[in-house]
Order: structure tokens, then sequence, then C-alpha cells
């Protein structure tokens, strides 16, 4: 049963709301018992949600029939704050901490009748690509338990992949949105920067951190941008723009729109495998109409790595300072001078990739080197965002492999190299620097495992991409 079928069942009572809710937590612990894809289940949340929509529709309320969400479980990414509910942002350091208030687009799923079942794994603050990262247990992908999900949002796709009738929401920096649908077989979309209100998100990287839906179909994740996309005054760097239906994108017709194939995306390093199913996502486009040709985009691939890691371990050293052990969170038996205290706090409270992330971003924003690292990473993503502004005055959307490879078993994770973890990320990295929307769509199957396709429009294109998407969806 799809989402607007579930919705319409909800509405004429054909699905008691209470008890789907409850047959819903229980799948919840089942699931997570053997993937690991909650931190949190937020079980009395759920239900008192339920009882409240059930009150309604039995009092025959106009209004609640109007809710876009009604019934529909939604998952958030456990950096994302749920008011009184558990939120670590997978890191000991916010272990027990409950937020006083809901994030902007937990105000909106709220509004619109969505059921907030749990908070999801990931890799602590985002940091990673696998979601091996975490304080609190590894998700595992739903393919074959030996492998990642794919970080840093791995249990918000995971739980798409394995969850009917329900919605996630992610939370991408650097590709982590895209790249764990991708390993997941689930659709992923990231937002131009200042789409969705990031109030209420625990910061990785102010200036590249996004809120978007991850949804077992097109449909889902059209549904969900309906919903939290907009203007918030909360947030500063909330776009003042005027929300669109993005609903009305699925299933429009892609005839003549122009498909540019980036050049450097494919070849050298990425698996044929990975490449023979992105190519017969592309042949699916041009069935429908659409019209595809290289382009090359050689600035966004050579320096996307290097420059999102400059920019976004210097953001994240400045955030994470705040994790003192003085406001919220973990703490410690106050003594000692205030360095000393301070340290220990950090030192026994973050993992090992945080306090290399903080380390690498406090010595690019060090006296002598800020002018050398960071405000040069800044130029450089100047000039990626006017090579992709150049091929999209061509193009309608540029497409490549959203990774590179299959999704990894952990055994084989644990051999790589930190430098190895971050080049996974080498096709998700330049959208985001760039604030671009960016979309994965599953287009096919190797070795039981799937593989994604990334599409990319111009800034608030987001339309675009879902239509593309829904064209693949529809040559299957």
């Amino acid at each position: 049963m799809n989402t607007f079928d579930f919705i319409k069942k909800i509405k004429s009572n054909e699905i008691d709301i209470v008890e789907h809710t409850e047959k819903v937590i229980e799948e919840c612990k089942k699931i997570n018992k053997e993937y690991n894809y909650l931190n949190t289940i937020s079980e009395d949340l759920a239900l008192e949600q339920a009882r409240e929509i059930k009150k309604q529709l039995g009092k025959k309320d106009k209004d609640i029939k109007s809710k876009k969400l009604l019934g529909i479980a939604i998952s958030v990414k456990d950096a994302i704050c749920v008011k009184d509910v558990e939120t670590t942002a997978g890191s000991k350091i916010l272990q027990n901490y409950k937020p006083l208030f809901d994030a902007f687009v937990i105000q909106r799923v709220k509004e619109e009748g969505g059921s907030i079942i749990g908070k999801t794994s990931q890799d602590e603050f985002g940091f990673g690509t696998f979601s091996i990262n975490s304080a609190y247990g590894i998700p595992k992908n739903p393919f074959d338990r030996e492998r990642s999900c794919g970080g840093s949002s791995g249990g918000a796709a995971g739980l798409s992949q394995k969850l009917a009738s329900h919605i996630a929401l992610g939370e991408s920096t650097g590709g982590s949105i895209t790249t764990p649908a991708s390993f997941c077989g689930v659709y992923g979309l990231c937002p131009t920067y200042g789409r969705v209100s990031r109030y209420g998100l625990i910061d990785f990287a102010n200036s590249l951190d996004k809120i978007g839906p991850i949804g077992n179909s097109i449909e889902d994740v059209a549904l969900l941008m309906n919903v939290i996309a907009g203007h918030d005054a909360n947030d500063s760097t909330s776009l003042n723009e005027k929300s669109e239906d993005y609903e009305k994108y699925v299933k429009k017709p892609v005839n003549g729109m122009k498909i540019g194939i980036i050049k450097e995306a494919f070849g050298s390093g990425v698996e044929r495998e990975v490449e023979k199913n992105v190519y017969n996502g592309i042949e699916e486009l041009e069935e429908e109409g659409a019209k595809a040709e290289e382009v090359s985009l050689e600035l966004p691939i050579k320096y996307g790595i290097p420059t999102y890691y400059m920019i976004a371990t210097s953001e994240a050293s400045t955030n994470l300072a705040k994790y003192c052990g003085m406001r919220y969170g973990a703490f410690e038996k106050l003594e000692g001078s205030f360095n000393e205290y301070f340290t220990k706090v950090r030192s026994n409270n973050f993992g090992e990739e945080v306090k290399r992330r903080i380390i690498l971003g406090t010595f690019a924003r060090m006296a002598g080197y800020r002018d050398a690292f960071y405000l040069k990473a800044a130029k450089v993503r100047a000039l990626m965002i006017s090579e992709y502004k150049k091929a999209f005055r061509k193009f309608d959307a540029l497409v490549s492999p959203t990774v590179s490879i299959l999704a990894p078993k952990f055994s084989e994770i644990e051999k790589l190299t930190p430098l190895q973890h971050y080049m996974i990320d080498v096709m998700t990295v330049s959208p985001n620097v760039a604030g671009l929307p960016h979309l994965n769509v599953p287009v096919g199957f190797e070795k039981n495992l799937p593989v994604g396709m990334l599409l990319i429009a111009d800034h608030l294109q987001e339309g675009k991409l879902i239509q593309l998407g829904s064209a693949v969806e529809k040559g299957k």
C-alpha cells in the first residue's frame, strides 16, 4: 500500500490509527534488534499522537482530514531536536539530553499529523561515511547485515527500506542523505541550502548542513518536502522563497529535459557494476524523452574533497567547542583548572573521529593558517559554484554515480585509512559545498546490493529532481 492510499484509509477509519501505531512500534522494536536503526523509539509520543488523531477523527473534525501526513510514521535523525525525546547526535557527550523544544521540521511534521516514532542512528555529529562512528551501535545494511548502511544518516535510510508507511528525516553535510540512500536502495533528497530550516538541528558545519527526506518512493520524498520546506524567521540562513508544491512534479513528463553526464565521475575508481547500472538509469531517462550528453566538471570532482573537509572541519571545531560539560550533556566532577576540566570531559566523551576533525579544524583556523586553508577553501567553493552555474545554463540536471562502490563489508571498512574513508564521498561533497539540491535514485542491483544514481540540479530546482527521479521509477 502506498503512502497516499494509507492516508485515505486512516481518514476513512478503514485503518485504526492507534492499533496501526502499536503495530508500527512493535515492528520497529523487532527490526531494531536485528539492524540497530533506532537510538530511541519514542513509543509514548507516537501513541499519544495517534490517540489525539483518533479522537479528532471521531469528532469528524474537518481540519484533521486536511493533514498531509496523517498517521504516517516519521523517523528523525538523532541530530534533530524533538521535545522531551533523547537527542544525542550519536555522541556520548549528549547522552540523556532531552531538548525543551521541537526543531522547525518537527513542528511542521506534528502540525500535519505525522507520527514521530523515534530517533535514527548516525555517525557521531554526522562525522562519517559508513555510520560506524557512533556511541550507540552500528546500523546494518538491510540487504546484508555484514555491510554498511552508509553514513551519516544510516539508520534513516535502513529503516526506510524495511518499514512500510514510513518516511525519514535525514540530514546532510557532505553526502549524509544520498550516500546511505544509495547503499540502502531508497530515495534521498538533499535540498538547496536554506530551503529547509536548520532551527533545532545539532550543528556539524553551519554553512553546509541541510535537512531532507528519505523514503521508499519518490512520492514519499515529495510529500515530506511539501511539509518541511519554507521560510523560518528563527533561522538566519533560511531562504525567504515561496514554497512549491513538489508533488506536482511526480509523474510529470521529462520530454526535452537535458541531462549532463559528468565525464570525470566515471571510469577510474568507479566499480564496473556501479557504472553499468547508472548508465542503465540514464538510458531510462532517455527512453522517457530526456536528452543526455557528456559534460566536463573537473573542478568539483578534483577539488571537492579538500575544499569540503577544510570548510567542514573548521566549522565543526567551532561548533563543538560548546560541549564543555557545563551547560548540558556529559559532565565530570568539577575540579582542577578550566582547561583540565574541559579536557577531561571532552576526552572521555568524544569519539576518535570527532577528535580528529576538531584537531584538523582547529589547526586550519589558527593564526597564520586561516588565510592559507579556510579562506582559500572558501574561494575554491565560489569557483565550484560558478562552474556548476555554467553547466546549468545548458542542462536541467547533472548525473553521476552517488557512490563509486557497492556497500562495503564492515571487515573491509576496518582496513581503510581516514583519507580513504573521506574519498568515498567524492561524488557527493561538491553539490553539498555548492549548496545545490541533489537526489539519490535507485537504479538497479548488483550482487543483491542496490546501486544509486545521483541527480544534481541548480539552486531551488528540487522539482526537476523529483520529476526526473519519478521518470526513472516509472521506467522500472
